[in-house]
């Protein structure tokens, strides 16, 4: 299988690859060190550049208004966009666009009309609440959140955590039991907008990141009419899962493109730093750190492309996903923590960004289904057992 890009290719690389260098670099460089978020006129300004570049709303399908590529282009500039210091969590500053939350492209057509388009034109924006206090990695047999039959509709009590964007959102995707007998398929997914009585956000939990934080929501006999299902009742787990699985890609390739920005300023450092009397490149120690990171980085880039190529094809990419996801990771961490070391104590500083890759790295090893879980996930596939 090659996975050498195509001039096509190649060319939309080349032209991101510019971008970073040229416009978010510099801005950057005059941001505080944790900063995600561009100043609003300068944010407008590079959306119009990629809307010239004919890349803007860049996980938008085509048919929704999106640029006309395939996910395998899409992962190869995923690598591109997130080589910057913010580029982990925030490739690029946004300034390519979104697709909000991708499980409204199978909403009804009054769904589509009242949060789908509107998200899509920047009007609103929206939050996915699956993880919940009692555990993330097993959410369908975690979620404790009840949605109860009531007056054409549905009564929501519960709670959940590690949840993004939930106190700027206008409204969100939330996962309830609807049928305590089924498990997995008893769950339903439900749109709640921000103003519905009895949903409120309790706390704001901070991490590792500094400059975001993550939210705690609670639903207290929160009312919400049968126009809010999304999909079928007691099959939003199948919603959560494509969502997570299809997410897996992208989210690998951003450590990859974080990883080969460590690797390359190791080099680079490396090649001028001496010490007693030497390169710290002519030291074998450091050699071999280098080429550690060269065969994490093209291992990972190797599973995440395969797993993009299955998805392009539209043939199932579970195993494939998970691998990507677990290699880049894990794979990525370790380049950054190699290429700290290298540094030496100016690894440690805010002067460069890999402090801040090395933290929110850390956070990606659990984000999107921690690496136990893609190992379960990858054994099951070895061992021939089925998902129960």
């Amino acid at each position: 299988m090659d996975f050498d890009p195509s001039d096509e290719q190649q060319m939309l690389i080349d032209n991101v690859r510019r971008f970073v260098r040229e416009e978010i670099l510099p801005l950057e460089a005059k941001l505080d060190p944790d900063a995600s978020e561009l100043d609003p006129k300068d944010h407008a300004r590079l959306v119009e550049k990629t809307k010239a570049m004919g890349l803007y709303g860049i996980d938008i399908p085509h048919e929704f208004g999106g640029p006309d590529i395939d996910i395998v282009t899409r992962t190869l500039l995923a690598i591109e966009m997130a080589q910057h210091r913010a580029g982990l969590y925030a490739p690029c500053y946004g300034t390519f666009g979104g697709a909000g939350l991708a499980q409204l492209f199978e909403a009804n057509e009054d769904q589509k009309e009242r949060y789908l388009f509107p998200t899509l034109r920047g009007e609103k924006k929206a939050f996915f609440g699956l993880t919940e206090p009692s555990g993330g990695s097993d959410p369908a047999r975690a979620i404790r959140t009840r949605a109860e039959r009531k007056d054409n509709g549905w009564v929501i009590n519960g709670s959940k955590i590690f949840i993004s964007g939930a106190d700027r959102a206008q409204y969100g995707i939330v996962f309830a039991r609807t049928d305590a007998s089924k498990g997995r398929g008893g769950i339903t997914c439900f749109i709640v907008d921000h103003d519905t009585p009895g949903f409120h956000v309790r706390r704001v939990v901070h991490t590792l990141r500094s400059s975001s934080y993550a939210t705690e929501l609670e639903f207290k006999d929160c009312w919400v009419s049968d126009h809010q299902v999304l999909g079928e009742v007691n099959k939003g787990f199948a919603v959560a899962n494509d969502r997570l699985t299809r997410q897996r890609i992208p989210y690998a390739a951003g450590c990859i493109g974080v990883a080969i920005a460590a690797h390359e300023m190791a080099i680079e450092w490396s090649k001028m730093r001496e010490t007693f009397g030497a390169r710290l490149s002519d030291r074998q120690a450091i050699q071999w750190m280098l080429v550690d990171n060269e065969l994490d980085i093209r291992t990972a880039r190797l599973f995440t492309l395969q797993a993009a190529e299955k998805a392009r094809r539209g043939v199932p990419f579970r195993t494939e996903a998970a691998i990507a996801k677990l290699t880049a990771s894990e794979g990525g961490w370790r380049v950054v923590d190699r290429s700290m070391q290298i540094h030496g104590g100016m690894g440690m500083t805010k002067d460069l960004p890999l402090e801040r890759w090395y933290r929110e790295m850390r956070i990606r090893r659990v984000g999107e289904g921690p690496s136990e879980v893609q190992r379960m996930l990858i054994a099951r596939e070895v061992l021939g057992t089925s998902v129960r």
